[in-house]
């Protein structure tokens, strides 16, 4: 499993929103500043979590994104998921059609095992627990 730039960059746009989530919205060349990367990248980044409806922005002059949810409302699989066509270690683990071995093949409990634990961890992490790190 690899998990994108775009998603990468889409965690840290993330956690740079929810770090001023009192604040506002925020423009996105802010954001692109302080993070050191091109605002037309972080517009193609922001549009898939826009979509999915972790992000709330507005146009005009005082214009900008902000979290759609507190930050603590908003955990990493959230993110990911929004980014993502999704983290599946191997396709049987999600699909059994997928593999003609998959109802008696015992490596896919192991790699079932690990999805669930990737799955739980990633649920179990907010916005809000990264910005407090």
């Amino acid at each position: 499993m690899k998990i994108s730039t775009k998603t990468r960059y889409g965690m840290r746009v993330m956690l740079d929103l929810a770090e001023r989530y009192d604040e506002g919205y925020t423009p996105l060349k802010d954001v692109a500043d302080r993070q050191g990367l091109s605002k037309k990248y972080l517009e193609q980044v922001v549009a898939p979590l826009t979509a999915a409806g972790l992000l709330a922005v507005t146009r005009g002059h005082q214009g900008g994104y902000q979290l759609a949810r507190p930050p603590a409302q908003i955990t990493l699989a959230d993110v990911i998921a929004a980014s993502e066509d999704g983290l599946d270690l191997m396709t049987c683990t999600s699909d059994l059609l997928a593999c003609e071995r998959a109802d008696a093949c015992p490596s896919r409990l192991v790699w079932g095992g690990l999805q669930d634990a990737v799955n739980a961890y990633l649920e179990s992490k907010t916005l809000a627990d990264m910005a407090a790190s």
